[in-house]
This record gives structure tokens, C-alpha cells and sequence, in this order.
């Protein structure tokens, strides 16, 4: 059996766009001792250097199924969502569930994809009663329904991201968004903690 970790930190106590830290409550595995397969599941070698993943990758195949959904919801430009909207969904949903470390990734890709830092911002500070402009206000609406759970979102969620002119598959790609961050978030936060920025 693996040891619980401890760790002697004080955890961020506000959402942020810095980048943040994270420490498990598990051990997580080292780099000489991956096998083949748990490489592999990494998907990306630089991953290893994540204490997250090294933690996932005790169990190879659900890490893999896990990162190649998460890269292709992220990463997939082909039609539907833009790359900006897809973040805010997921850091929208973060913010709704508490989890800071997942909001601080995926509001510096929003405010990165978007060039809107000081909305993305918004969303950080207020949190997901934030009103900011139609489209990202169904988004987040949206991400708030989905994520307290899902029969909260409905036909009135759908006509609102359709009257701010996004299509069903940009509405998919929102709803996957969502809801692998409404997860993910509640994986992260059981397995460990955020600690402050660097200096911080």
C-alpha cells in the first residue's frame, strides 16, 4: 500500500491566472521506474515532469483514455468551438467546483486564445454570476448548469448559445468541455492540493 503524503503549505485562497503548483496526496511514480507502457500512456514525454500524471500513470490504460479526450476536446480545431471558448467552458467549470489549480490552466489558455485577459479575469474574481458579453455568458451559464448536475442544463441553456450564434457542434464541443472539467476537477481535487506561484 502506498503512503499518504503530507505537506506543510498554506494553499492559494483566491482564483488566479498564475500558474500554480500541485502536490498529491499519493506518491507519485519516477521517471526510471515508467514502464513501456506507462510512457506510452503519457501521450507526451514532457508530462512525466507533472507530479498529476506521474500520479495517473499507476493505472496506464485509464491515463491514456483520459489524455487523448482531454487533447482532443482541447486540441481538435477541424469545425465547432473556438479554441478561447473551449478554455472558458473549462475554466468556468472550475470556477463553479472550486478547483483553482484547474482554473488558473485553462483561464491563462482563455485569456491567451481570447486576448481578453481582463474578462477572463471577471469570471475568476465574480465567479460564474459574472456577466460579461451573450456568448460567454451562455457558455458559462451553461458550464454552472452542467456542473451542479446535468439535468440542471436544458432547452433554455441550448436556445441561449444558439441566439449567440453557436452552432450544435460548437454547443458539443462546450458540453465536452464541460463536462470532462467537471470530472477532472473532482479527480484533482481528491488527489491532492495547489501550492501559491513561485515567490508567491
Amino acid at each position: 500500500m502506498t503512503d499518504i503524503l503530507t505537506h506543510d503549505h498554506a494553499e492559494p485562497d483566491a482564483f488566479t491566472r498564475d500558474e500554480l503548483g500541485w502536490l498529491p496526496w499519493l506518491a507519485p511514480l519516477e521517471e526510471p521506474d515508467l514502464t513501456e507502457r506507462q510512457w506510452e500512456a503519457l501521450v507526451q514525454k514532457s508530462r512525466s515532469k507533472m507530479p498529476y500524471f506521474m500520479l495517473l500513470a499507476r493505472d496506464p490504460d485509464i491515463l491514456e483514455y483520459r489524455t487523448r479526450t482531454d487533447m482532443d476536446i482541447f486540441y481538435n480545431p477541424e469545425a465547432g468551438l473556438p479554441r478561447a471558448d473551449r478554455e472558458l467552458a473549462a475554466a468556468a467549470a472550475s470556477r463553479f467546483n472550486g478547483c483553482i489549480f484547474c482554473a488558473s490552466v485553462h483561464a491563462r489558455f482563455a485569456a491567451h486564445h481570447s486576448k481578453r485577459p481582463e474578462d477572463v479575469q471577471r469570471l475568476l474574481d465574480d465567479g460564474v454570476g459574472a456577466r460579461i458579453d451573450p456568448r460567454w455568458d451562455a457558455i458559462i451559464d451553461a458550464a454552472a448548469a452542467l456542473s451542479a448536475t446535468p439535468s440542471r442544463f436544458g432547452p433554455d441553456h441550448v436556445a441561449a448559445l444558439r441566439a449567440a450564434g453557436i452552432d450544435d457542434q460548437g454547443i458539443a464541443d462546450a458540453i465536452y468541455a464541460i463536462a470532462f472539467f467537471n470530472w477532472a476537477n473532482r479527480l484533482m481535487l481528491s488527489l491532492g492540493l495547489p501550492t501559491p506561484p513561485a515567490g508567491g
